[in-house]
């Protein structure tokens, strides 16, 4: 079977209402917008960006997953995104400081 994607985000938007950590406090959902929308601009047809819930890392939040390596990373801004963008999806190469 054909792969239909090269690479895989999955973004942890999940928000709690119980005041435990969670990446939905730190602006998870809008930086997945952002990325979506590089992602689009760019014109990478074989990379898809996805909400998830939790994923039981919230204490080092927000955080999101790329498979298919299954490479977690931190991130806190848009600068940060891009750099997974350009670095990671486009070039291949781990960024290693926000590595998780």
């Amino acid at each position: 079977m054909a792969q239909i994607y090269k690479y895989h985000l999955f973004f942890c938007t999940h928000q709690r209402d119980d005041g435990s950590a969670n990446c939905g406090e730190h602006g998870a959902q809008s930086l997945r917008d952002y990325a979506k929308k590089r992602v689009k601009e760019l014109k990478l047809k074989k990379v898809r960006v996805n909400n998830a819930g939790c994923l039981n890392r919230c204490k080092l939040g927000p955080m999101l997953v790329i498979y298919p390596e299954g490479v977690w990373y931190h991130y806190e801004t848009r600068e940060d995104i891009d750099e997974i963008i350009d670095s990671h999806l486009l070039q291949g190469e781990i960024v290693e400081r926000l590595q998780r």
